[in-house]
């Protein structure tokens, strides 16, 4: 599967963001799609999860009751909602996507097999 992640842009601190990826191939049933994201000089970090079977949500701890992740599957699209955006979201933002991921690796980057480019969110005080 082919992933092409958009959606970022420069907004002030309280604002929202909605990014979106867009997958090409199987259909978006057959995986668990992630958001992740690396600001410079730290590693890259688990944001949210939709899991293949059942469509259950997974959240950081940082960014829960503030962003949602969702699918549209006949659109082959996967969103992330950001709201009561912080300086602290600042980062480049990426989706992918894994077949075999179990629940206790859905926040583990390397469970994932398909990576798409990322998309900046740059977030002013």
């Amino acid at each position: 599967v082919q992933l092409q992640a958009s959606g970022g842009g420069l907004v002030q601190a309280g604002n929202s963001l909605r990014l979106s990826c867009a997958a090409s191939g199987r259909s978006l049933s057959d995986y668990t799609m992630g958001w992740f994201r690396q600001a410079p000089g730290k590693e890259r970090e688990f944001v949210a999860a939709i899991r293949r079977n059942g469509g259950s949500t997974h959240y950081a701890d940082s960014v829960k009751g503030r962003f949602t992740i969702s699918r549209d599957v006949a659109k082959k699209t996967v969103y992330l909602q950001m709201n009561s955006l912080k300086p602290e979201d600042t980062a480049s933002y990426y989706c992918a996507a894994g077949s075999r991921i179990i629940l206790s690796q859905i926040g583990v980057a390397p469970s994932y097999d398909y990576w798409g480019q990322g998309t900046q969110v740059t977030v002013s005080s």
